[in-house]
């Protein structure tokens, strides 16, 4: 098996408040294995969902089949496909029966989440799996800091349905030196 030496983001991490995890995901590298190689890039735009009252997330009117994952333990991958064809990739958050999740919506020279996931062969196999290694997709920490003053926090995206209070929520972090 091919390592880095890099650490791995693990529950600890991801088992804080989602905000807090959006906030600092941005300089973190989303790691993929595909036929022995390992692709890396740097995470640039995230989006969090958080709770029961978020009306933009998946999860404000409880669990289902489709969002049960983010209603367990922080660290999982939560996959799922939008508008039938493009694959969206989050990471669950916070404690298990908060429903509460982060979209990676951009990684180095992948912009847009369904380009990200298209460029690194994720779909929803990996619904459910923890974020390690051993699965073949993960998060490392290879001691980039992001300045906050480089980290603009703006609306997110494609969440009108939410109303204004939600849609507007500046839920998106999004790495100024890379956008």
């Amino acid at each position: 098996m091919l390592k880095t030496d890099s650490p791995v983001l693990d529950t600890r991490f991801f088992n804080r408040p989602t905000l807090k995890v959006a906030r600092d995901l941005p300089g973190k590298y989303l790691c993929r294995r595909i036929k022995g190689k390992i692709l890396s890039q740097p995470l640039v735009e995230v989006e969090a969902y958080d709770g029961f009252d978020d009306k933009a997330s998946h999860a404000h009117r409880g669990s289902t089949p489709r969002n049960a994952v983010m209603f367990g333990p922080a660290g999982y991958w939560y996959v799922y496909l939008c508008y039938g064809m493009h694959w969206m990739l989050n990471i669950v958050t916070g404690p298990s029966e908060y429903p509460a999740a982060i979209l990676l919506r951009g990684a180095g020279e992948f912009s847009g989440p369904g380009r990200l996931t298209k460029a690194l062969q994720i779909n929803n196999t990996f619904n459910g799996k923890q974020v390690t290694r051993s699965n073949g997709l993960w998060v490392e920490d290879r001691g980039v800091t992001v300045p906050a003053k480089e980290v603009k926090r703006m609306p997110r995206v494609g969440v009108d349905y939410a109303g204004p209070v939600w849609t507007k929520k500046p839920y998106r972090f999004v790495w100024n030196a890379h956008a």
